[in-house]
């Protein structure tokens, strides 16, 4: 077990240097790469700007911890906290070269590092991740964890501790003061008072939890041990049989409450971040693509059909607030449009309005629902009235999507839940991913989730008509 520990602190330190050789080796290929046009700056200087880069990392490292030996976190995290390190570090490298008044002469030469520096330090952070995975599964640099509990929890924390072996757990084994469940259990250590005997003979690392509310002084006894020991303690909270959620501590003075999602857009800094990318995109696309599309588009739509270049209709907002939304009229002008959905061979559609569907282009017109605040780039797509009325009174966690601001488009619309729904089990699933997005949500994902469906624009889908 102890070489297990020292493995994992020499993993650490690996990064470490590996993150070291990333940062210096770019450093010097782009310096050697760019010649003495734009790097002469540095040429009387070289040795304090090569101190002052690696001090940059020590102190940015400080700040954008690393986090790659983790049990769980995923290759989207990995590269988002790549980013924030690498730009950090870029800035504040920038602001000690201008200190030695060779910063401004140097622009050019920083803007190429900064980019470079995004694309390989992130590789190298995915490929560590990937490889320490691989190294685990092969039963190296694990932790060594008892359950007590044997309930449907500690059950369940077993299921997920064995599934996936890159997780980095060894499970020796269970206590319960059930000995019914002494021949059903996976290894049966014993009983619940025999923990501590148990752990000091066996360098355990972490003891998991998981009886209830009930057995508090037997908690508290595990506790007070582990702390003693340095030993890790963790507890699984008895009604998360019920909630089935992540869920979130905060503090209020001395008092812990638990709040069942993580929101990252309820942070101030994430919806200034999403609100300054929505207005800039927005304009973006209105101020280059949109007029001819405006022209060209509106054209063959009015010769398709009679009736306006824009659709507009009601829809659900954030906070459930209703606002009018814009897309290119796709159909010819009819009764149930604020009542029935599209579908597939819908006879009220028009040829152009059947390209437009599958090309995504019919929600361009929505750019000027994002400037105007009441849509984002990307969000759960707003239902009609009808919709909202109907599915929130038979699905639970309809109107959490309505937390945030709806979307031009989604997750749930780039993972295949894009157009009809005609059962509730796929309005369930839209629901789903919806509900995922809020509780995940970061900057990159929104680039993703835009990558995405710029390319599905291209390539089509099957859902779209």
């Amino acid at each position: 077990m102890e070489s297990n520990k020292k493995r994992g602190n020499l993993i650490q330190w690996f990064i470490g240097i590996g993150d070291l050789l990333v940062v210096n080796a770019l450093f010097f290929a782009v310096y050697y790469l760019m010649g003495e046009g734009y790097t002469r700056a540095i040429d009387s200087h070289l040795r304090e700007v090569v101190l002052l880069l690696n001090f940059c990392y020590f102190f940015s490292v400080y700040f954008v911890p690393i986090q790659l030996h983790a049990s769980v976190i995923f290759l989207e995290k990995i590269v988002q906290r790549a980013f924030l390190l690498v730009t950090f570090f870029i800035i504040l490298f920038a602001t000690c070269l201008t200190f030695l008044n060779i910063g401004d002469q140097l622009a050019t030469f920083l803007l190429l590092y900064y980019i470079s520096l995004v694309v390989f330090f992130s590789f190298w952070r995915v490929i560590v991740r990937i490889s320490l995975k691989i190294y685990r599964r092969k039963g190296y640099n694990f932790k060594a964890v008892v359950i007590v509990g044997a309930g449907k929890n500690g059950m369940e924390l077993y299921r997920v501790m064995k599934d996936d072996l890159a997780y980095g757990f060894h499970v020796l084994g269970f206590f319960d003061d059930n000995l019914a469940l002494k021949d059903v259990l996976p290894n049966y250590l014993g009983m619940t008072h025999e923990v501590e005997r148990y752990c000091l003979e066996n360098s355990v690392d972490e003891i998991y939890c998981t009886l209830p509310g009930t057995q508090d002084e037997k908690m508290l006894r595990m506790l007070n041990f582990a702390e003693k020991n340095m030993i890790r303690f963790y507890i699984v909270p008895e009604f998360y049989r019920m909630v089935k959620k992540s869920l979130l501590m905060e503090m209020m003075d001395t008092v812990p409450l638990l709040t069942i999602r993580r929101e990252p857009l309820q942070s101030a800094y994430n919806r200034s971040l999403k609100r300054a990318f929505d207005i800039v995109f927005s304009l973006a696309v209105l101020l280059t693509v949109f007029p001819i599309m405006y022209v060209v588009i509106g054209l063959l739509i009015k010769l398709s059909s009679p009736g306006p270049i824009l659709f507009r209709q009601k829809r659900t907002g954030i906070y459930g607030e209703e606002f009018f939304c814009y897309k290119f009229r796709t159909m010819r002008v009819n009764e149930e449009a604020d009542t029935q959905q599209a579908q597939k061979d819908d006879p009220r559609k028009t040829k152009i309005g059947d390209f437009l569907r599958r090309t995504n282009i019919d929600e361009f017109p929505q750019f000027m629902n994002v400037l105007a605040g009441h849509m984002s780039v990307v969000g759960p797509r707003p239902h009609m009235l009808k919709h909202t009325e109907q599915y929130s009174a038979i699905i639970d966690k309809y109107m959490v999507r309505h937390l945030v601001k709806p979307g031009v488009t989604g997750w749930a619309q780039v993972t295949g839940y894009r157009g009809e729904t005609r059962t509730l089990e796929q309005m369930e699933g839209r629901v789903k991913r919806d509900v995922w997005y809020i509780e995940n949500w970061s900057f990159f994902l929104d680039l993703k989730i835009i990558v995405v469906t710029i390319v599905n624009m291209f390539t089509g889908e099957k859902n779209a008509y």
